[in-house]
């Protein structure tokens, strides 16, 4: 009698000693992960609360009936010593939502490019000393509507194309969102070591993520192990290169007011701790990309043996490589283009430049995650051609009786 037997989804059959023994490791980090969060949740009382710096006034919402501007040959500085630029000045009248009536001038610093016009609804800042008039100041521009409007079509999109993976992956920012606000930054503000934070949140992170928007599968777990590889690599290597780089993290001014907030944190361990925080994004899609190529390969040669299978799979990880470290490259340029067009604007060597601070913490940090994210391309294929649905031999293919 002979029996033919079928090509197995991409799956492969069910393999329950293999997922048993899965389940029992990923069991082990969740319980580990979490774990290490309870242990390191901050007190409340820990966490450096700043002063508000309007707390004493009033934020208003507001809108411009009338703006007038003017010629008024401004120099010196301005707001937060930043070099006045020539230009109009105007002076603005809005309604405040108390049906009062605010009146402000703006410099050329907020006024540039004519950037508050009729009819723009905006913020104020009331100041109110008892038994004065009020007096008013610009605050910002009010974008609440633009930014949810945003975030719906986002997430349309995103259900209507991804699905269900799609709703789940929403799910999953909300979850990494909830993580970030309530356990990594407090953590961080409550000098909790930053290395352990951000391995801890980044674990429990992807264990959500990968699994609400993947699914439950082997070969979800072969991309959770090798994000957990470049995890734990990102953070060993972020810790080194801090220390060998001098990075302090204090670049900026905001850096010099988080430290007069929270002095007792470190801020060098919040850039190492940033580098792993980073890069997950791109590494998660690194790790999914090669467990997936691992397993569709499986299906579409299912004689093929495991050798032939990981050089298969790495030659799409050398092109999913070379992408995604110009995308990590790209993304600093876009977030950095300001300091980059006043670094080209004042004409300094590049050299000269990279060195800085503040420079110097972005290049560290996305070389640092670029080792990490083409290290766990080979580490990921490799744990997906151990896990994959094993070899079918020519034989079993021909439907022939094997002994």
């Amino acid at each position: 009698m002979t029996h033919h037997h079928a090509i197995e989804p991409a799956e492969g059959p069910p393999r329950p000693r293999l997922a048993w023994s899965l389940t029992a490791v990923v069991l082990a980090v969740a319980l580990l992960a979490f774990g290490a969060v309870a242990a390191l949740w901050p007190d409340p009382d820990d966490v450096p609360q700043g002063a508000d710096p309007y707390g004493a006034v009033a934020i208003l919402d507001a809108t411009v009936t009338d703006v007038t501007p003017f010629d008024c040959n401004s120099t010196g500085t301005g707001p937060d010593n930043i070099p006045m630029v020539e230009g109009s000045c105007a002076n603005v009248t809005a309604e405040t939502e108390r049906g009062t009536s605010a009146v402000f001038t703006l410099d050329p610093t907020r006024y540039v490019g004519g950037a508050v016009e009729k009819g723009d609804d905006i913020r104020v800042i009331e100041v109110a000393p008892d038994g004065q008039q009020p007096t008013y100041e610009f605050y910002d521009h009010q974008r609440g509507p633009q930014l949810m409007i945003l975030a719906i079509v986002f997430a349309i999109l995103v259900a209507v194309v991804g699905r269900w993976r799609g709703l789940f992956a929403l799910v999953g920012i909300g979850i990494t969102l909830l993580v970030l606000l309530r356990f990594v930054l407090p953590a961080l503000l409550a000098d909790q070591p930053p290395i352990a934070v951000a391995v801890a949140g980044s674990t429990v992170i992807m264990l959500a993520v990968l699994y609400l928007a993947h699914g439950v599968s082997i070969r979800t777990t072969a991309a959770l192990f090798g994000t957990l590889f470049g995890i734990g690599f990102t953070a060993l290597a972020g810790a080194m290169s801090t220390d060998w780089a001098h990075l302090t993290g204090v670049g900026s001014e905001d850096d010099h007011l988080l430290l007069a907030t929270a002095p007792e944190m470190s801020l060098a361990g919040v850039v190492s701790a940033s580098m792993v925080i980073a890069g997950l994004g791109v590494l998660n899609d690194v790790t999914v990309t090669q467990a997936s190529a691992v397993w569709e390969m499986r299906a579409l040669k299912p004689t093929a043996g495991r050798t032939e299978l990981f050089g298969s799979a790495m030659r799409i990880g050398r092109d999913h490589i070379a992408s995604s470290v110009y995308t990590l490259v790209f993304a600093y340029a876009g977030t950095a283009m300001t300091t980059l067009l006043l670094i080209s604007a004042y004409q300094r060597p590049l050299l000269e430049v990279a060195v800085t601070e503040g420079i110097a913490q972005e290049i560290v940090r996305t070389l640092v995650g670029a080792i990490g994210l083409v290290l766990a391309v080979p580490i990921t294929t490799v744990i997906a051609v151990w896990l994959a649905p094993t070899r079918i031999t020519e034989r079993d293919l021909s439907g022939v009786d094997t002994p």
